[in-house]
């Protein structure tokens, strides 16, 4: 039975992304199951992916990238006990995931209640963990503190926005113009990034500062927010956009800074997230945190901001809209029916 797939055929920009037809099903191997995905997404780790500047993707192309699904079990491996044919699932695939049948540990997935629609499940997967974890896991945010988001408008940051409100924690947002008032529905205060004058507009926004900084850019926005802070305020770091998008800045220089940061006696604070790195050292959180968000989900606590979705045919475009930060929420490709 052939299927398809899209194979990154080399590093480098969207047109590197071909569709393909694959004549065999994958076969999932001992304690494997066969997933039908249901849904991907693009996101910008997608993009440091085609582009080979995702610091935890050593492979080399052709490959098939993607780093989440939803989606339902197909097949069984052998020993594979507590999954079932035809349950859905979600998983942090990192790549493979932008294919219409992907084979995975069956320990890896989590299951999605029902009643949530695919897309809002997968909203949940990179884009409500991510934030999850670095708010409560590594800033251990507490009602009546204060967050600032880079990027609040995006997957990530809309996400972050709803978590904070919810939490009982006050929010500021940084993105372009074109997203603001998206921040200003999500219950926090949004801040120009596009203004001529990005610093100063900061430190208005901000007033005395905050408690914490989630900085996904990098390069020249790391100081930027570490003066963003209040005193013994945190920053942490989740990405290096401005280097992927050629604004600057150097992933090995930022985590430098970083590591310098935190060692001075600056009064302030310093970490960098990586969600795999999170997931390699405590598997159990990944399970458990993402089973909170299907409960918020569920709960109405949280309304994932699905900006549209495509077809996975579309993935070319997608992948430059991303880049290109005119997407406001999550951007999902729509790859089987259930």
């Amino acid at each position: 039975m052939s299927h398809t797939q899209v194979m990154l055929t080399g590093f480098g920009g969207p047109e590197m992304l071909e569709l393909q037809t694959v004549e065999d099903l994958p076969e999932p191997q001992v304690g494997d199951v066969r997933v039908r995905v249901l849904v991907t997404s693009a996101a910008f780790t997608d993009v440091m992916i085609r582009k080979g500047m995702y610091p935890d993707v050593k492979k080399k192309p052709p490959f098939v990238p993607g780093y989440d699904i939803v989606g339902v079990v197909d097949a069984l491996g052998e020993g594979v006990e507590g999954s079932a044919v035809g349950e859905r699932v979600a998983d942090l695939t990192t790549i493979g995931a932008y294919s219409e049948y992907i084979c995975l540990p069956a320990e890896r997935l989590t299951r999605v209640p029902d009643g949530v629609a695919d897309e809002d499940a997968l909203a949940m997967i990179l884009s409500a963990v991510t934030p999850y974890q670095m708010l409560h896991r590594v800033a251990r945010a507490q009602a009546g503190q204060s967050i600032l988001v880079h990027g609040a408008g995006g997957a990530v940051g809309t996400v972050m926005l709803q978590l904070a409100h919810d939490a009982g924690i006050t929010a500021f947002g940084t993105d372009v113009a074109a997203k603001c008032e998206l921040i200003r529905k999500l219950g926090a205060r949004p801040i120009d990034a596009d203004a001529p004058d990005a610093e100063a507009a900061l430190r208005a926004g901000v007033g005395e500062g905050v408690d914490f900084v989630f900085d996904p850019l990098g390069g020249d926005s790391l100081s930027r927010s570490l003066h963003a802070l209040k005193p013994g305020g945190m920053l942490i770091a989740f990405g290096f956009q401005n280097e992927v998008l050629g604004r600057g800045g150097s992933i090995p220089l930022d985590f430098v800074k970083l590591k310098l940061w935190d060692w001075l006696p600056n009064g302030h604070a310093t970490a960098f997230y990586s969600i795999g790195a999170m997931r390699r050292a405590h598997p159990e959180w990944f399970h458990e945190d993402l089973a909170v968000l299907f409960s918020m989900l569920a709960e109405g606590r949280i309304d994932p901001a699905i900006a549209e979705v495509v077809s996975l045919a579309d993935v070319p475009r997608a992948h430059e809209r991303v880049e290109a930060g005119e997407v406001q929420g999550k951007l999902v490709m729509r790859v089987s029916t259930r």
